[in-house]
């Protein structure tokens, strides 16, 4: 847990029971927009913090004062204003070239096309980089994976690459030790190996899709053939490639063709936020929901799913269902839908489940071909296999999905090789093991007892970017470089292979897992580029001077054409239905728990990534913590009351003691999920690290200590014990309130067709009458539109925000006043009037307005908020005094004061990844969000270097161009025949709070559904 004091019972008395806010929902007015139990409560705390004048995270001045004793309080800030600007600097030495390489021009970036694995997948990406330092990655818009975008993972890789936590010493029985000594060690024991074929040695990596690092393992096996090479990776694929070879009698990839389907159903399939392709995959679908006057068709997603996700709030419709009992929906749709089957009775279910499967069944039917089921990789494979099945008759394969050849290069069930590893070394047939990344002493399955048993290796060698737990347990340690110090090459989702060349030398010494198995095959000493390139040079027989061409076009192009892998001819088996003759009958007994990798820190790779660890998770807005999910009627049956929370207190929430399997889990906070199905519990991995970086340790809890290899991911029979004890989560879903005002204005297609502007006739502003002074912009008009009805909330816009602009992380403690430094804000609603099961669930991403007629710029005493020639607020840092007067005018809660000194000056390390056009913010200073103003200026001095206007889409802002769903748009309003002129004049563009007439530069496009009327009221 977090070092943050607990609190009991009594020192809040006002608990309220689930059922009295429950009663509260239903008694609301009209539609229901809402954010939280908070804001249903409407508690005294809740209802102060929105009578405040000044913003969140401020302390109130209620004392009378008088004009006189203002103006002294006003001189002294302005005095120490003053002072502050001549705090002594740190020391820097400035060190020139001796002869400056050609192709770098200060000032001026260089980008480099290179890949970003994650779960071994490889994303195509650029990287911006300034005198030799990446300070920027964007989506390589030539790679078939991002086609330009990113996910917030990859936006934080850069951060990673950054860390001053990282491994920088070679670590042997505790003493830093150099790399020869390392050589000598390890040399000496593979001769010994020579002499018995290996038959002790073992190496244990996670997914691997790279061709080169797979050549070298094998090489090495066929040196040691009695050596063994296991994979694992908590969250792996183990349940999609045992559907699949169920399915079709071998192991294959499934390619989602979002782009050809009108109707999607998800099973428990979070993808549009996770899994390889999810980038592709979210352009993909939102292509086909984008509406417009001359647009007016969109597709259609159901999602069944437990835990809500990003998927089930961009769903059409979402039916909420335990985990468990998803296999029986699939079963009971595929016999509608004339798969032969047995079983599938859906007599088990309500009404409601039942009209679903009779609805559902006709419109996959009626878009045969031109539909799509998807499984969660968390279902059982069964479940894959019976999407297989479904996509088959209704003739989707082969045209909707398309089948590959896997992409990893040894795709083993990934618990079944570690159970076998772990066998090993508990017989004591293991006595060298190279653990080429990941972390299994923290993430293995707390059945194994892999800790235990690691023991008993007598050399065990650890290669990690971090000195984790599992480096705590091996003789051996190296640093293992990051992705963007060295040269590799991976495969994306469809096969497609990228190189991955370095973009700095390594910043801490560190080896790359190519250069530890050239030490392992005894080679002379080779770096990473001369073992990759060597590999390639192989698979390409051609004139040396011709692959020198060839090989800079791939290093230019960021993927080796050609490469993506052929479609295969699958077909079902005869007997693929056999395993649904002897499924286990599901014992109904506690219950139902369910493990999730986190939405932010994954499986805790991201542990100490500070940028990720205080992103708002999508849905819940909760950072720094994991928590255990829970629905409202399973927390009234549990006794479990709602506590209000108080002004800079964070949402206080109960803790329990979670047990399951004869394990338990001591003071876990418990969140009410509404959505979440009765009865079914939720806990995400990669919290309660003990090492791994000053960020990753004791924050959350380590729910790997209940995980089981028999139950990864679902499983029944898990108790609950509440205690007396209560904690605080920093969450930012309560920092800002709809308060009763249409901020997000949701619609069906049917009702956009009936009546396009139908998001404006909620507006009350009536006449355009203002005392600001009238601005003709004869030149540029800059402005944003954003399409709700595409944004997925991911959040890849919010941590690009951060990395383009330098934005500071403040820490859990910031966060409980409510001072988030993040410029754009990501708001989520619900709606309905039922707390257990809302109807919808809304994103809104929210940046600075730009609005023409600026609150914040009349009330700042100093002129350090105004107006540019271009319709651009202004923020001039080095005037600003910090009295908070725009922050306290601004309608829509969009600027972040520096309270403290959040950015950190002291570490050389991190000061390498700033970008150079934004300037670097101080304590006592509010920023917010400039429409990338650096960018801008960017475009301007090229255009009139060239004696022209900037082009359309010739400046990208850095949310719009990592946003995978193309959600925003950013452009020049004055050119007519630009893409945000064109946004600007949808009928169903609409302005935030327009009857306050601010008029601002960023506008919406209304959300928009597209219902089955089937099922519209079921």
């Amino acid at each position: 847990m977090s070092e943050q004091k607990f609190l009991k019972d009594e020192e809040n008395n006002q608990a309220l029971d689930i059922n009295d806010l429950r009663e509260r929902l239903s008694q609301k007015n009209g539609k229901a927009y809402w954010r939280g139990l908070e804001e249903i409560a409407e508690t005294p705390e809740f209802k102060e913090y929105y009578e405040r004048e000044f913003a969140r995270g401020t302390a109130p001045w209620n004392a009378e004062i008088d004009r006189r004793s203002f103006l002294k309080v006003m001189a002294a800030s302005l005095a120490m204003a003053g002072l502050g600007a001549c705090r002594p600097q740190l020391a820097e030495k400035i060190i020139p070239y001796v002869k400056a390489p050609e192709e770098i021009v200060p000032g001026k970036p260089l980008y480099y096309a290179t890949a970003v694995t994650f779960g071994g997948y490889a994303t195509g990406v650029l990287a911006e980089c300034y005198e030799g330092r990446p300070t920027k990655i964007e989506g390589n818009p030539d790679h078939p994976a991002s086609l330009g975008a990113t996910d917030a993972f990859t936006q934080a890789t850069l951060l990673g690459l950054y860390d001053p936590d990282r491994s920088q010493a070679i670590v042997n029985d505790g003493r830093i030790v150099s790399w020869d000594e390392f050589l000598q060690a390890i040399r000496l024991e593979m001769q010994r190996q020579q002499v018995i074929r290996g038959r002790t040695l073992r190496i244990l990596t996670e997914t691997v899709t790279s061709p080169t690092l797979a050549n070298q393992i094998r090489t090495l096996l066929r040196q040691y053939p009695e050596a063994k090479w296991h994979c694992y990776e908590p969250v792996n694929r183990d349940n999609v490639r045992l559907g699949a070879k169920q399915a079709f009698g071998k192991v294959v990839d499934a390619v989602y063709r979002f782009d050809r389907a009108d109707v999607v159903l998800s099973l428990d399939s979070d993808f549009l936020f996770c899994g390889p392709g999810t980038v592709r995959y979210t352009g993909d679908f939102t292509d086909k929901r984008r509406v417009r006057s001359e647009q007016k068709k969109m597709n259609r997603l159901y999602v069944v799913e437990s835990t809500p996700t990003l998927t089930g709030a961009m769903a059409d419709h979402r039916l909420s269902m335990k985990g468990g009992d998803i296999r029986d929906f699939a079963m009971a749709l595929a016999r509608r839908l004339g798969v032969n089957l047995v079983g599938g009775d859906e007599s088990s279910f309500g009404e409601k489940e039942r009209k679903w499967i009779e609805a559902l069944a006709k419109d996959l039917e009626n878009n045969r071909g031109r539909s799509i089921v998807i499984v969660g990789d968390n279902q059982p494979s069964h479940v894959h296999a019976l999407a297989h099945a479904i996509n088959d008759v209704l003739g989707n394969n082969g045209s909707t999905v398309e089948f590959i050849e896997p992409a990893e290069a040894n795709p083993v069930n990934h618990m079944e090789s570690l159970q076998e590893l772990v066998s090993d070394m508990k017989n004591d047939l293991v006595e060298v093991l190279i653990i080429l990344g990941g972390n299994p002493v923290y993430s293995a399955p707390v059945d194994l007892e892999f800790s235990k048993h690691l023991e008993s290796v007598r050399l065990p060698i650890h290669v990690s970017v971090y000195e984790d737990e599992t480096s705590e347990k091996c003789k051996w340690h190296i640093p293992l470089t990051h992705e963007f110090e060295a040269w590799s090459d991976a495969r994306a989702y469809d096969g497609s292979i990228s190189i991955i060349q370095p973009l700095i030398q390594p910043l801490f010494s560190g080896r790359s897992a190519h250069e530890v198995l050239s030490a392992l095959l005894d080679e002379k000493p080779r770096n990473s580029l001369d073992i990759v390139r060597e590999y390639w040079e192989k698979q390409t027989p051609t004139a040396k001077e011709d692959f020198e061409k060839t090989w800079r076009r791939w290093l230019h192009d960021g993927i080796i054409p050609e490469t993506k892998s052929p479609i295969q001819k699958v077909s079902l088996v005869s007997n693929w239905q056999k395993a649904f003759e002897t499924l286990p009958i599901k014992e109904k007994k506690g219950f139902e728990i369910q493990f999730r990798p986190d939405s932010t820190i994954w499986d805790g790779r991201f542990a100490n990534n500070p940028w990720l660890q205080e992103l708002p998770k999508p849905i819940t807005k909760i950072t720094w913590d994991n928590v255990l999910f829970m629905s409202p009627k399973t927390a009234e049956k549990l006794g479990i009351k709602y506590h209000p929370s108080g002004w800079g207190q964070g949402t206080i929430v109960p803790l329990v003691e979670l047990r399951y399997r004869g394990r338990s889990l001591k003071n876990i906070p418990v969140w009410i999920m509404p959505g979440q199905p009765e009865d079914t519990l939720t806990v995400s991995l990669g919290y309660g690290r003990t090492r791994g970086g000053r960020v990753a340790a004791k924050v959350g809890f380590d729910t790997y200590k209940l995980r089981t290899t028999t139950a990864p991911w679902i499983d029944e029979g898990a108790e609950v014990i509440p205690t007396s004890l209560r904690y605080p989560i920093a969450t930012t879903q309560y920092h800002y309130s709809i308060e009763g005002r249409h901020l997000v204005r949701p619609g069906t297609l049917e009702e956009f067709i009936q009546n396009p502007a139908f998001a404006k006739e909620v507006d009350e502003h009536v006449e355009d009458v203002s005392l600001y002074p009238e601005r003709e912009y004869k030149d540029y008009a800059w402005g944003m539109v954003i399409d709700t009805t595409v944004c997925t909330g991911c959040n890849a816009c919010v941590i690009a925000c951060q990395s383009e602009n330098n934005i500071p992380s403040v820490g859990k403690t910031e966060v409980l006043r409510g001072r988030e430094m993040h410029w754009i804000r990501i708001d989520r609603y619900y709606e309905g009037k039922d707390l257990d099961e809302p109807q919808f669930i809304y994103n809104q991403p929210v940046p600075c307005m730009h609005c023409e007629r600026a609150p914040c710029e009349v009330v700042c005493p100093v002129a350090a908020t105004v107006h540019s020639g271009e319709g651009l607020n202004e923020q001039i840092y080095n005037r600003c005094v910090g009295t908070r007067y725009c922050s306290n005018n601004c309608p829509y809660k969009v600027r972040r004061f520096n309270f403290k000194q959040y950015t950190d000056n002291h570490t050389p390390i991190l000061k390498l990844m700033q970008n150079p056009n934004v300037s670097v913010r101080g304590r006592g200073v509010m920023e917010k969000c400039t429409y990338c103003v650096q960018r801008i200026n960017a475009a301007r001095k090229t255009a009139k270097k060239e004696n022209r206007r900037i082009q359309d889409g010739e400046v990208v802002t850095a949310c719009q161009q990592a946003c995978p769903a193309g959600a925003i748009i950013f452009g020049d309003i004055n050119d007519s025949k630009s893409r945000i002129a064109r946004l600007k004049k949808e009928p169903h563009n609409y302005s935030m709070l327009r009857e306050l007439n601010t008029i601002p530069r960023t506008t919406y496009l209304a959300k928009l559904r597209n219902p089955n009327p089937e099922l519209e009221e079921a």
